[in-house]
């Protein structure tokens, strides 16, 4: 793995958060699960299902750990949360995108970046729940390539009827419709 002269890691509180929520549900469960089976002598299974919680919760934790994008001039490369491993050199970034996303159901938005190749593939995302804009910035600073800054913010809906190919499988919409062509007033890059 080449060393990148930027290291961007999503946020922390995101780690704070989860393991706060995984502990308060969790601990009141196996405590219940304790004092009833306890006295039947019947503890082994609830001991058993605690290893695997504490199993899965730290797997968890070393892929948030291991999480990480590295970008410089020579190109971006990404370590995802299960480990998978990608890296791009700068003559197959074609361009970045960064929009505004509404959230589903909510008024709210979050930044999105998307590094696509020549062909409009996507290379890299990163979603602005786990990454801050001043990273982002550093990544559209960093790569060089032209950055398509959309002003408005979109739904999910509508990218997904400009631009399908910048979202991941789950998030693709079914229409039976091929991509449309983007509206004049709208600019989300080749």
């Amino acid at each position: 793995m080449p060393l990148r002269a930027q290291g961007l890691r999503p946020h922390g509180h995101i780690l704070r958060q989860t393991t706060l929520s995984i502990v308060a549900f969790f601990a009141p469960v196996f405590a219940v699960l304790y004092w009833l089976t306890i006295p039947r002598g019947e503890w082994i299974a609830v001991a058993v299902a605690q290893l695997v919680v504490m199993l899965l919760a730290g797997i968890g934790l070393v892929g948030f750990l291991r999480t990480c994008i590295w970008v410089d001039d020579t190109g971006i490369s990404e370590r995802g949360f299960f480990g998978q491993y990608s890296s791009f050199p700068i003559r197959q970034v074609a361009s970045v995108v960064l929009l505004d996303l509404y959230q589903s159901g909510a008024t709210d938005t979050h930044p999105q970046l998307f590094v696509t190749g020549a062909d409009g593939q996507l290379l890299v995302r990163m979603r602005g729940q786990f990454y801050s804009r001043g990273a982002m910035d550093i990544v559209a600073d960093e790569l060089g390539a032209p950055v398509v800054r959309v002003p408005e913010p979109m739904t999910l809906a509508e990218l997904n009827r400009l631009r399908p190919e910048l979202l991941f499988w789950f998030e693709r919409r079914v229409t039976g419709r091929t991509p449309q062509p983007a509206e004049p007033d709208v600019d989300l890059g080749p």
